[in-house]
């Protein structure tokens, strides 16, 4: 497997209307997007593109539809997909310790992880995902799944304090951890590893400790589920006499390293300490919802400075890997939560799933946006649907009315990956059939 691939091909995107989401500029209509070397060389209007007639390895038409940023998923655990609906409408103690965990004990191995993220690729490919940020085992495999898918994507090894899957002795797991990111350190411009260290609960403060440091050596940055439940942090405040946020500063681990998933249950004085040590934040609308774990304090986080993306989990707790789902459901979430119909705005919560989840990936200079000079992650949506008509408000149509169905092209670093919903790198039956074939002994097969 190679790391280093070819000089992407050149790609022209022609009509539509165009939302470069950076600050301050509109949208475009009858756009046009050069891309060269997988970046973006030039943006502009269609009939004003100038200077000399070039050939395209490849033109994608967007007269009847929005084109914008690729989408970045910033919290996930892709190979769940395994796990979609096998354990619905439980609580997430239940859910966890009684289904999950032993069902990964049983079927989670390298080549179901393999294929499990193969399949998340195909998904998230299909709804507009050209980023993500993942944290789960056997992550060789999902490297392998997702250079082969062409997506970016910061993956990082699990660690627990208990049997994992790959990981047959805890002690280990730091270990395995540390070997991962050595072993993926440079090999693609597209993939980065990490540490993603599941919880404080399930993991000791000598295993965050540990944990932080093997990210500080490998310059990644270190995942954790932070203040998801009640329960979560209960446990944590009769275990150390703190709630989780101080707890995991008074550990040293508490800066803009950390990478901190729902952040539902948090106080005024847990926000504003988050945002001094510029904690990123992914919002986790559906899950928190599914699992009843609660609703994030979203309008107070982001009025506090903090930087925010938006996530989908796995698919076991979800259940689908689409983001625009997501966004709505996250849109509404925050106006409820603030009984404000105007908390979070439609543009908002885009620029949370593009431009914020850039800067949970590190990558804020490189993607996010649609500027000259940028990589070239783009997505195309389609309009011409019932449910996206009339089109009054581009912000909105996306936020609201539109689903991962309607993303017609994805290109990532100016490679497509999808054109008029035909994947180009991945083979659908292929993985579709696979994933049947190893879910039949999961227990009530599949259809």
């Amino acid at each position: 497997m190679q790391g280093k691939g070819k000089q992407e091909p050149d790609v022209l995107i022609e009509g539509g209307v165009l939302l470069s989401m950076v600050e301050g500029e509109p949208p475009i209509r009858n756009a046009a997007v050069s891309i060269k070397g997988g970046f973006v060389e030039r943006i502009g209007e269609k009939g004003d593109f100038w200077g000399p007639p070039y050939d395209y390895t490849d033109r994608i038409d967007a007269t009847h539809g929005i084109i914008l940023p690729g989408l970045v998923n910033a919290h996930a655990h892709t190979a769940m997909t395994l796990f979609r609906g096998y354990a619905d409408d439980l609580p997430l103690k239940t859910w966890l310790f009684e289904k999950i965990f032993p069902l990964e004990a049983r079927h989670i191995n390298r080549e179901t992880v393999y294929w499990a993220s193969l399949l998340g690729c195909l998904e998230m490919i299909g709804c507009g995902t050209t980023s993500f940020i993942d944290g789960y085992f056997f992550q060789d495999e999902t490297v392998r799944a997702v250079h082969e898918a062409g997506l970016r994507a910061l993956i990082a090894q699990g660690v627990i304090d208990f049997p994992a899957p790959g990981v047959p002795d805890p002690e280990e797991g730091i270990q395995i951890a540390r070997a991962f990111i050595r072993k993926w350190n440079g090999f693609s411009e597209l993939i980065s590893p990490g540490v993603f260290c599941h919880s404080p609960v399930t993991c000791s403060r000598k295993t965050l400790e540990k944990a932080f440091e093997t990210a500080l050596e490998g310059a990644a940055p270190l995942q954790i589920h932070l203040s998801e439940t009640r329960e979560e942090v209960a446990a944590i405040q009769k275990k150390t006499g703190m709630r989780p946020v101080p707890y995991l500063d008074e550990v040293g681990i508490l800066n803009s390293r950390l990478l901190g998933a729902h952040a539902v249950h948090l106080d005024d004085e847990e926000v504003a300490l988050l945002a001094e040590r510029k904690v990123r934040i992914a919002h986790v609308p559906e899950s928190n919802m599914k699992l009843a774990s609660g609703i994030a304090p979203v309008r107070k986080m982001k009025d506090a400075g903090l930087s925010m993306g938006i996530g989908t989990d796995g698919s076991a707790s979800n259940n689908n890997l689409d983001l625009f789902q997501e966004m709505d459901a996250a849109a509404k979430l925050g106006k409820v939560f603030a009984m404000d119909p105007v908390s979070l705005k439609a543009r908002e919560v885009l620029h949370m799933a593009t431009v914020g989840g850039a800067f949970l990936l590190g990558r804020e200079d490189e993607i996010g946006t649609l500027e000259e000079g940028k990589r070239a992650d783009v997505i195309v949506v389609d309009l011409d649907a019932p449910h996206l008509q009339p089109l009054y408000d581009p912000y909105s149509a996306l936020v609201y009315s539109a689903d991962g169905g309607d993303v017609k092209d994805v290109i990532v670093n100016g490679r497509v990956l999808m054109k008029d919903r035909r994947f180009i790198t991945l083979d659908p039956e292929e993985i579709l059939a696979k994933v049947k074939e190893i879910t039949k002994g999961f227990g009530g097969g599949t259809l």
